[in-house]
């Protein structure tokens, strides 16, 4: 259980996120988070609630506000996966998510870089930040000035395995493979987007019009650990429906329940190119505070609630 020390550092962290949406024009917005259809995400387990599911992210509800006219919106909400537990998982976290109508994967790394940067300057005073300027974890600083390392994923299979990512794909190794191999390395001189996926690997991003076979999806790492997923969003409600059938079909081999979004695809038939990534703000925060893990830094962790 957070101290009161703790809650209002909470608090202000919080608070300084939605400051830097709002001076640049953000809308934020609060969507259900109890669905009767969720987007079939193969690798991801949603929690019931009675015949509905709690959200696993609150992207179907908000890409269905941006189809209705909104241009640039965010949400800090609570999300819900099952058989996530551990040093940087917890079955209920909190997740920052924002979009903007017009951009591309490019512009949305950039705006991180922004956000983060700024974020670090506004909670100088974390045991996690030097100089309100840098990161400092396992006594190693990270310096946050951008630009920020960029890395393809082809590039990081190259550079830390003795395989590719089209290999480790064919073997269904590719997750085993970046976590235990690649991630360790990634974000510590300054934060690094890793960037490019395997078009298998984004199922709800756009294909590189130059390079279809890759998908404009990227992650952000900073000492060793994800903090972020950001695509150009794939707006093509035909392709979408396919994408969808395969991820049902691998659901449905394994005896899990899924549905096809109608309304989303609907909606999205109606979206104009955007863009869209979705922060781990309890594993940001964890960061900050110089933290071990996220019980750390959660109101309250799973284990203080029996």
């Amino acid at each position: 259980m957070l101290s009161p020390t703790g809650l209002k550092q909470r608090s202000d962290f919080i608070q300084s996120l939605r400051l830097f949406f709002r001076q640049r024009d953000y809308l934020e917005v609060d969507t259900p988070i109890r669905l009767p259809v969720l987007i079939p995400e193969s690798e991801i387990l949603p929690c019931a609630s009675g015949n509905w599911w709690l959200q696993t992210s609150p992207e179907l509800c908000m890409k269905r506000l941006l189809a209705g006219g909104a241009t640039r919106i965010f949400q800090i909400c609570h999300c819900f996966r099952r058989q996530e537990q551990g040093r940087l998982h917890a079955p209920e976290f909190t997740m920052l998510e924002w979009y903007h109508v017009g951009w591309d994967y490019l512009d949305l790394m950039r705006e991180c870089e922004q956000l983060v940067v700024e974020l670090a300057f506004a909670c100088s005073t974390l045991a996690g930040i030097t100089d309100g300027r840098n990161i400092l974890r396992d006594n190693r600083e990270v310096r946050l000035t951008p630009p920020w390392q960029r890395l393809t994923v082809d590039e990081a299979f190259a550079s830390y395995t003795d395989t590719t990512a089209s290999a480790a794909l064919a073997e269904d190794r590719f997750d085993e493979i970046l976590v235990t191999e690649i991630e360790p390395h990634l974000g510590w001189d300054r934060p690094l987007f890793l960037y490019d996926y395997p078009a298998q690997l984004g199922s709800l991003a756009r294909p590189k019009p130059d390079a279809p076979h890759l998908a404009e999806r990227f992650e952000l790492y900073c000492c060793g650990i994800e903090l972020a997923n950001g695509f150009s969003e794939l707006v093509d409600a035909d392709q979408q429906r396919l994408r969808f059938s395969e991820e049902i079909a691998t659901m449905r081999k394994h005896g899990r329940a899924a549905a096809m979004p109608e309304t989303f695809l609907r909606d999205l038939a109606r979206l104009n190119d955007t863009a869209g990534i979705a922060l781990g703000v309890d594993r940001l925060f964890m960061l900050f505070s110089g933290a071990f893990c996220l019980d750390d830094v959660l109101t309250f962790s799973t284990d203080e609630l029996f």
